[in-house]
């Protein structure tokens, strides 16, 4: 009895250690080829000279990033350290942090530096074949730290911090992102050109200093992307902001694009292919739907220097060059040929050089209009497009 339960205990402890060792270690290896068949983009490959997995971290030693196509180009990336490495169902991995190497290296003048660079909560498919989030390659976190660009020793572009972040909404079949870039510098004091230089110390541009921010969503079923912001907000200058919704982005749609794309990547000498790949794209554009669009500019004072500035150059003043300006609108409107928005644009312009604060220019039409639709009316009566787009414009609106 003692033998035989001793026996027992000796085979269940050899079959734990056998589950518990390498038939459950990860498979590094594994990892990097469901990586580089999830990259969207499918314009390259990334490669490691070897691949060490200790527990739940996986390292690509002597890792870089290969370009496809005929112009081959490789760009070192070192050694890139998977934390958190997991297996979920059907093949799928799910990488807590992927750190990479930070960047320095000069070039004749110029010296670059990024730190601080990673990706977190990185979802990689088993299969690429599915139509749903499952089988793309997404992350919850990108983030970029300090980039720092100096020419002869002299810094002329830096920026503080830069991250996205998607989320996956709860019913699996859509997503939202958001994210920005926060302190950016530019000094265009450098700039060396005398007639680029003049245009810079007139419009007072010798610093530049801002932020860009973006939001957005994408719905798998109907393939609406929805750009809520796009802005650009740069101090002494104004807010570029630009919104837009389109449909008919699908996942099929994606697939598609995406190998055209890749055939164009992969005959980039051959124009007889380049021609046809790309009126294979244009034709899968078809399928989108414009829903709506907004561009909108918050003044910050660039618009009263740009107006002195054109004014001195025709040896005038700056409110001589917007009456100019305005009488100038609508004898240009006139040969478009838009109709009643002529009116609306040119009060709208008048408004806003008259006192510039913000300007206004929206697309709403009743229903999504397909995009043949717009490129058949752009190309034989591009006067409707206004109208079937449902273009206003405004100014100075609180």
């Amino acid at each position: 009895m003692t033998f035989s339960r001793t026996s027992r205990l000796l085979l269940a402890g050899a079959a734990f250690a056998t589950l518990s060792g390498p038939a459950w270690a990860l498979d590094g290896q594994d990892l990097l080829k469901k990586i580089n068949a999830a990259y969207a983009a499918g314009s390259g490959a990334i490669s490691a000279e070897s691949v060490e997995v200790n527990g739940s971290a996986v390292t690509l030693k002597g890792s870089k990033f290969t370009t496809t196509g005929p112009q081959e180009k490789s760009v070192p990336l070192g050694d890139l350290t998977l934390k958190g490495v997991s297996e979920e169902d059907g093949g799928a991995y799910y990488i807590e942090r992927i750190d990479f190497p930070a960047v320095d290296f000069t070039e004749e003048k110029t010296r670059i530096s990024v730190k601080d660079l990673y990706l977190a909560g990185v979802h990689v498919p088993g299969s690429t074949d599915g139509n749903d989030l499952k089988s793309m390659m997404l992350y919850d976190e990108a983030h970029s730290g300090p980039i720092d660009v100096s020419v002869d020793g002299k810094p002329v572009f830096t920026m503080a911090e830069a991250s996205a972040t998607t989320t996956v909404g709860d019913d699996e079949k859509s997503l939202s992102f958001e994210g920005g870039v926060s302190g950016l510098k530019a000094d265009l004091s450098v700039v060396e050109d005398a007639k680029s230089k003049e245009t810079i110390d007139a419009l007072n541009l010798q610093n530049l200093e801002g932020d860009v921010s973006f939001s957005g969503s994408w719905e798998l079923e109907s393939g609406t992307i929805d750009i809520e912001e796009y802005s650009f907000d740069f101090a002494n200058i104004g807010r570029l902001n630009l919104a837009f919704s389109l449909s008919g982005y699908t996942m099929d749609l994606v697939k598609q694009l995406q190998e055209t794309a890749r055939t164009m990547q992969g005959q980039e000498n051959n124009e007889q292919a380049q021609q046809a790949a790309g009126l294979a794209m244009l034709g899968l554009m078809q399928q989108m739907s414009f829903v709506s669009a907004e561009i909108s500019f918050e003044d910050d004072g660039i618009t009263k220097r740009g107006l002195d500035f054109a004014g001195k150059e025709q040896g005038t003043t700056g409110d001589q060059m917007a009456q100019m300006v305005k009488a100038m609108v609508p004898m240009m409107l006139a040969q478009a040929k838009l109709g009643a928005l002529q009116n609306e644009v040119s009060t709208a312009v008048n408004t806003y050089l008259d006192d510039p604060q913000n300007l206004t220019i929206s697309a709403a039409p009743e229903k999504p209009v397909p995009f043949p639709m717009i490129m058949g009316a752009g190309m034989g009566a591009p006067e409707t497009i206004p109208q079937l787009l449902g273009v206003s414009v405004s100014a100075n609106e609180e």
